[in-house]
């Protein structure tokens, strides 16, 4: 007979193999999981088999490492009964670039614990919120209380755009037939105020290449007389945005939707303190649309950023070049309504027209994902609401990420299922940056909400 998964039971389960859950943790944050580069490949394929040999160890069947074109995914599931309602559980085992080294207080890959907190490239995003759900799997068949089916595929590419698992679920739509997708990827407000989100913004990343003349010239001889690539591609980037910081590519809001003044509102009520804001990042003044607020601005309006330029010399001393080419990788966010392959090519054709003819222009798309909106009012949404409340002790606050998870829009496409997105993570992790964190409160307490989020999933089904 099922037991019924309570939180005296699931808090003793965690608090005996604490330690364990840990040890096993850093293990897996050892491995240097890059997606982005392939000389970490090696690392990549041990990073698969460790999720497969912990999927199996936890209870899961039919666990295998399936190869794509790129890197491998893990599939594994548990079936205890074909009637009662399926979970699929999504998440990454890929890290983005450790780089800067330097600015890393500790190894980026050797965790280390300081002030309760895991440092380690991989720790919020995603390692640590994938290996909660690993560990909630192993306290429920361990306790007897696994009320529901459950499917698990780790992906090895979402930092790279998922490419190859979209092929993926095209080509297994039985095998990832379930009733849900839920995702640990995101964040709360704080672990005072929990929160869910409900909604993703879409991307579009890019790459630029400005090329001026067939060589490095001295800057001396030839300075004043040929286009300077990097002046002209800074110039260019910084046209992109007007004097209220709103983006100057035509068409590029033709489908935004503004949100009501009901829906600002409601959004607008979540805590949020501007000047704590600011101190956890070290700057003076924020910098965005104006007419919006800061969560507005990370959760509900399109961006355009750089995420890197470069050009010319950039070693140690001084060497006088007038550079042959300069670059610079940009990201947009998008909202509902704007489609990565249409703002895409509209961003295309827009800087090929404002370049100079003293340089010629290249735009090399790199990967997409489409915005996304979950609804607040299904089955598997509440049953995230109170297993956050009975953990929590209180109700989580319905918000917007600023983030992409491009594979969301394809799970809805293909399999017909909707997301649930309960990240444990904080805005403040330093996700993509030196000095990647993760709570050790945080983990524990997503390895005791689990369980609670498919107890009610499996009661409201």
């Amino acid at each position: 007979m099922l037991k019924i998964a309570s939180m005296e039971l699931i808090k003793n389960y965690i608090e005996t193999n604490k330690q364990r859950f840990l040890d096993e943790l850093f293990e897996f944050l050892r491995f240097q999981s890059v997606s982005a580069d392939s000389k970490y490949n090696e690392d990549i394929i041990n990073t698969a088999n460790f999720v497969a040999k912990q999927l199996r160890a936890a209870g899961a069947d039919k666990v295998e490492i399936c190869e794509t074109a790129g890197n491998p995914i893990v599939y594994g599931e548990k079936i205890i009964d074909t009637g009662k309602p399926t979970v699929l559980v999504y998440g990454h085992y890929d890290v983005q670039p450790a780089e800067p080294i330097e600015l890393w207080i500790s190894e980026p890959f050797e965790p280390t614990i300081r002030d309760g907190k895991i440092y380690a490239r991989g720790a919020c995003d995603d390692k640590g919120q994938v290996y909660m759900h690993v560990k909630a799997f192993e306290l429920m068949m361990q306790t007897g209380t696994l009320p529901c089916n459950i499917k698990f595929m780790i992906e090895g590419e979402e930092e790279v755009g998922s490419s190859n698992l979209s092929i993926f679920v095209k080509a297994n739509k039985e095998r990832l037939k379930a009733d849900v997708v839920l995702i640990s990827d995101t964040s709360m407000i704080s672990m005072e105020d929990p929160s869910l989100e409900t909604g993703l913004r879409g991307l579009s990343y890019l790459e630029v290449e400005v090329t001026g003349p067939n060589r490095d010239l001295h800057s001396g001889v030839y300075g004043g007389a040929i286009g300077n690539p990097a002046t002209i591609l800074a110039k260019m980037i910084a046209s992109l945005h007007d004097e209220d910081n709103k983006i100057t590519i035509p068409g590029f809001y033709d489908k935004v939707i503004d949100l009501s003044t009901e829906e600002r509102k409601a959004l607008n009520s979540a805590p949020y303190n501007e000047q704590a804001y600011k101190v956890d990042l070290g700057v003076d003044e924020l910098w965005g649309e104006s007419g919006y607020s800061t969560l507005e601005r990370t959760g509900t309006r399109p961006t355009l950023e750089v995420n890197g330029i470069w050009g010319g010399y950039i070693g140690e001393g001084a060497k006088t070049v007038l550079p042959s080419k300069a670059f610079a990788k940009i990201s947009m966010r998008l909202v509902p309504n704007q489609t990565s392959e249409e703002i895409t090519k509209i961003f295309t054709e827009h800087f090929e027209n404002i370049a100079p003819k003293s340089v010629k222009v290249k735009v090399m798309p790199h990967h997409g994902g489409e915005p996304v909106v979950t609804p607040t009012d299904s089955i598997a949404f509440k049953a995230a609401e109170k297993a956050i409340e009975e953990s929590f002790g209180k109700k989580p606050i319905p918000t917007r990420g600023g983030g992409s998870i491009p594979i969301v829009a394809l799970f809805e496409a293909e399999l017909g299922i909707k997301t649930v997105l309960m990240g444990f993570g904080l805005d403040s992790d330093a996700l993509h940056s030196p000095n990647e964190k993760y709570d050790l409160f945080n983990f524990y307490k997503g390895i005791e909400t689990i369980p609670l989020f498919h107890k009610y999933f499996a009661e409201l089904s």
